[in-house]
């Protein structure tokens, strides 16, 4: 356990695939705030390279490599935070995958379709199961899950603008997030009363690799929400979608 972390005062998160992009802005936001951040990375070389830059702005941060697709690895990592921590009072599924980008539903091969369920809503499901008897032991946790409004009926359905022909394309990352939005709501329920808020949070598109060059939000922007339902006081919301900070439909 690090020297400077006192576990009666001090607060623990993981955020995964804190590598790069939305997952490393937020790690870098709530370091801002004093949280001890648990950054996890597939690649150990680029994760390391993410907590030191954290190190260079003051933040206390270190490095959990994790394959968020192999079935042990959640518990693996719980087991890593309860032995050098002894808590955890956040969780950030940030890591995800969108592996049929413009492919139609009716040409989407199903080993696509389960390699990004496997990533995006599996392994954030084991992460949940394996956080949540840690955050009971101290009666408290955020677990914020990154979705995407392309993962909402509002717009699958045609209801939010008739004009919008965005159709059955990258039907294996929309659909992921869609089951991620259903565990939000479900879990939420499961560990009402227990101190656990759960919610979900759609960024926008950000300038990231997965969001191109030309998107019009920036990682700070993109990262703001989550970080807000991560921190939220006992008075906060659960079992809610969220953008820019106000709740959007399912």
């Amino acid at each position: 356990m690090s020297r400077n972390f006192d576990p009666s005062r001090d607060r623990v998160a993981v955020v995964t695939g804190g590598n790069r992009g939305i997952g490393k802005e937020i790690a870098r936001q709530l370091g801002a705030q004093g949280i001890v951040v648990i950054m996890t990375s597939r690649d150990e070389e680029k994760g390391r390279q993410a907590v030191q830059d954290l190190h260079a702005e003051g933040h206390r941060a270190a490095l959990h490599v994790l394959d968020i697709d192999q079935a042990d690895e959640a518990e693996r990592l719980m087991a890593f935070v309860r032995t050098e921590y002894g808590r955890l009072d956040v969780l950030v599924n940030n890591a995800g995958v969108i592996l049929d980008q413009g492919i139609s539903i009716l040409d989407v091969e199903e080993r696509l379709i389960r390699a990004t369920f496997e990533t995006n809503f599996f392994g954030a499901l084991r992460l949940t199961q394996a956080a949540i008897p840690l955050m009971k032991q101290h009666d408290y946790g955020r677990i914020v899950n990154i979705s995407s409004g392309l993962g909402a009926f509002e717009i699958m359905d045609g209801s939010l603008d008739p004009g919008f022909k965005l159709g059955g394309v990258s039907s294996a990352y929309r659909m992921s997030k869609t089951m991620l939005n259903a565990m939000t709501c479900l879990v939420s329920q499961e560990v009402a009363g227990t101190g656990i808020k759960v919610n979900a949070v759609c960024p926008g598109r950000v300038r990231t690799d997965m969001g191109g060059a030309d998107a019009p939000l920036s990682v700070a922007e993109g990262a703001d929400t989550a970080v807000w339902l991560a921190t939220l006081d006992d008075a906060g919301p659960s079992g809610g979608y969220f953008r820019e900070r106000r709740r959007i439909a399912w």
